[in-house]
């Protein structure tokens, strides 16, 4: 059967890969054909060679909802996250449908990793009971269906460090058990083998962590001990996953004790993150400053990297709507972002993916 009728299957394919992923499961239901055509791995590297990947990043956001019973547009934020999913290159938002067993919404403080096609949705508390859950979901974008995954393992975790490496493992690292005591335990999950794997301990707790995966390594950054409760340190300790082990812990990676949440991982090889007011990059052992942050961003809740630009969320004050700029990491130049009010509610965690 031929893909398209009269057409070669060269000219054929290259229709298909011009498609937008929102219209995947509309492609698929055409014919059998199609269907296997969108779900081939060389289908959606031959997207991403030929420059037609879509670049999106997708967040846990507040919902955002307006309330009228004034004659006034007066945002009214549940505590409900939904998912969210902004493009890079038409600026457009959208929202995800959530699991069926989500009626409530997203897991509060979940964690978002991105592999491949496939969103993974990891931990966080039950919002109707707050429970710590170790559940995995993942939604894959082609099919647009919801599929359950193994459990994480070694008892609940929450606050942790969680990362893709965009080829198919998500590591997790640190956080806190139930008893408020920080974890030095880290494992690694196989999206497309649904399975878990121990890695070695850490050299030290850390709750509240940042983990990236940078030049080929699973970074953990920050966080604290639990004696400390709050006072964050400023190592990191990097994963080799080629060696399988851990390496020193390098005590000065921060210049201050923070919270390292806004560190993001470059595609040029730096790390970035938001010191103060500023946008501050290290390549090497310093950390250079490239920009100062606009002044209606004060009080920022998301940063991530894609494909030269840094995105950066935030608002103007406590409670204020989020907005949203880009930084062009070439010409350090601000564009701020049209953010639709029902996409400016706060963002707990996010990933980026191509489809």
């Amino acid at each position: 059967m031929e893909l398209i009728s009269g057409l070669p299957e060269d000219i054929a394919r290259d229709c298909l890969i011009r498609v937008s992923y929102e219209q995947f499961k509309t492609v698929s239901s055409v014919c059998k054909r199609w269907m296997k055509e969108v779900e081939l791995p060389e289908f959606h590297r031959l997207r991403k060679s030929t420059g037609h990947g879509q670049k999106v990043i997708v967040m846990a956001q507040a919902r955002v909802e307006p309330d009228w019973s004034f004659g006034l547009m007066k945002c009214m934020i549940h505590p409900a996250y939904r998912l969210t999913v902004y493009e890079s290159e038409t600026c457009n938002w959208m929202e995800l449908p959530l699991a069926p067993s989500m009626s409530s919404g997203l897991p509060m403080f979940c964690q978002l990793a991105g592999v491949g096609s496939d969103l993974v949705v990891m931990g966080g508390w039950d919002p109707e009971t707050w429970r710590v859950s170790n559940s995995v979901f993942i939604y894959n974008l082609v099919s647009a269906t919801w599929r359950r995954g193994v459990d994480m393992p070694g008892g609940p975790r929450t606050f942790f460090g969680c990362v893709s490496d965009q080829v198919g493992m998500v590591y997790v690292a640190g956080g806190h058990n139930d008893e408020k005591m920080a974890l030095r335990s880290a494992v690694v999950y196989d999206v497309t083998k649904d399975e878990w794997a121990v890695l070695p301990d850490m050299a030290m707790g850390r709750d509240e962590c940042k983990a990236i995966f940078h030049a080929g390594k699973f970074h953990v950054i920050g966080g604290y001990y639990t004696e400390k409760q709050g006072r964050f340190e400023r190592s990191t300790e990097a994963f080799d996953v080629a060696t399988w082990q851990w390496g020193q812990v390098e005590d000065d990676f921060l210049e201050d004790g923070m919270c390292p949440r806004t560190c993001v991982d470059g595609d040029d090889e730096a790390v970035y993150m938001c010191k103060g007011d500023d946008i501050v990059t290290k390549e090497g052992s310093t950390w250079q400053l490239i920009a100062k942050l606009p002044a209606e961003l004060c009080n920022i809740t998301y940063v991530a990297t894609c494909h030269g630009k840094l995105l950066v969320i935030g608002s103007p004050g406590f409670s204020q709507p989020n907005i949203a700029y880009n930084l062009e990491l070439k010409t350090n130049t601000w564009t701020r972002l049209e953010t639709p009010i029902k996409f400016s509610g706060h963002v707990q965690s996010g990933c980026y993916l191509e489809i």
